[in-house]
């Protein structure tokens, strides 16, 4: 990134129907959001004028720009990703809304690699299968050559999953020893490198309500046996309802959960006891190295629930806090990765030369001035 260059933050529209472009044209209706980063919205200025108009928002002017390297500090940026005619239905998902929304996520992810902006937000966009669509975290893996790990976090609880999007009784044969050290060293470098955690504990929860079934016993506790070897410092397996009911969670950093429910459904209840929504955050991983500790790519991706909340779409009663969350997350997780990884990048040289060690040639050597004396005698 340039000297003195605002960290540029690339947004995604979502599905044109939902409340996507109300919850831009809040979050940067106030200057010092506009103070803290340069927006790059991909999307499309018709859909966007479109729903300006609707939401009777005077502020909020887009700066249409055809190069995301064109990008104005101090100006809310639309790229424009397609300009054709798209009939917007506000509320009601369609095959257009969700076929506009993969492509302004296409764009933003044919730049990742340009350089042109440094984190990436993504705006709800639900699967579809009609569409063959699968998701926006399978989507971005794919167009990037990546396997992401998602950490969902809701200010006080960050959370991993060993699966997701799979039928429960299918849980158990996806878990494997191996795939739980994987997770778990993924969970504590992203700790690490993301959040500056020092040290981060993580605990790993249990697949059976009592934590005593035959997994438990052959594949959890094992991994983490295993995971004492590395610098991973994980602990359990422990059970979800004692975990949770008794807030033994606040001794860890992280949470590697099982399946999806048994992660997810702690962090919403829980939501009302503070003011931060669930945002994500995903850990991209290079295809060709996912058992390397160091195989994060540099781009960090975060992103609000997949749902675009077609039931407030056009009301103007869209709440814009989850949005600026997802943005705060992403600007503080780039800067600390650039602060973990700037000293690994240029390590400083060595100011000495380190002696040799040949093993039994100098544990048997005899030192000069002794070897000068022998000959004398002899």
């Amino acid at each position: 990134m340039e000297q003195n260059r605002k960290i540029r933050v690339a947004i995604t529209q979502g599905d044109t129907n939902g409340v996507g472009y109300e919850l831009i044209l809040k979050t940067f209706s106030t200057p010092e959001m506009l103070e803290l980063c340069t927006p790059i919205v991909y999307g499309s200025p018709k859909i966007a004028t479109y729903h300006r108009k609707a939401l009777n928002m005077e502020e909020g002017n887009f700066t249409i720009i055809n190069n995301a390297a064109d990008a104005k500090e101090g100006r809310l940026n639309l790229m424009t990703c397609f300009d054709n005619e798209v009939k917007v239905e506000l509320g009601t998902p369609t095959k257009e809304s969700v076929e506009s929304g993969i492509r302004a996520l296409s764009s933003a992810l044919a730049d990742a690699s340009k350089d042109v902006y440094d984190v990436l937000v993504l705006l709800p966009l639900q699967k579809d299968d009609a569409l063959r669509f699968p998701g926006q975290q399978t989507f971005v893996d794919k167009a990037l050559g990546t396997q992401s790990q998602q950490v969902v976090m809701n200010g006080c609880l960050r959370v991993a999953f060993m699966t997701s999007d799979i039928a429960l009784k299918d849980v158990a044969a996806r878990i494997s020893q191996e795939g739980i050290k994987e997770q778990a060293t993924r969970l504590f470098n992203t700790l690490r490198r993301d959040f500056r955690i020092l040290n981060p504990r993580v605990a790993v929860l249990a697949l059976n309500p009592t934590a005593d079934g035959q997994e438990e016993k052959d594949v959890i506790a094992p991994a983490i046996a295993a995971l004492e070897e590395t610098p991973v410092k994980a602990f359990g397996p422990y059970a979800a309802e004692q975990f949770f009911g008794t807030a033994q969670f606040d001794a860890f950093d992280g949470i590697l959960a099982m399946y999806h429910d048994q992660g997810i459904l702690p962090l919403t209840s829980l939501l009302s006891s503070n003011d931060f929504p669930l945002i994500s955050l995903y850990s991209l991983y290079s295809l060709n190295s996912l058992n390397s500790l160091n195989s994060l790519n540099s781009l960090i991706v975060t992103s609000l629930e997949d749902n675009p909340l077609f039931e407030q779409a056009g009301k103007g009663v869209a709440d814009e806090q989850p949005l600026r969350q997802a943005i705060y997350t992403a600007i503080d997780a780039w800067r600390n990765r650039h602060d973990y990884d700037e000293p690994y990048a240029n390590p400083l040289p060595k100011l000495y030369h380190e002696k040799r060690d040949e093993s039994e040639k100098v544990r048997f050597a005899i030192p000069k001035k002794h070897e000068n004396s022998i000959k004398e005698r002899l």
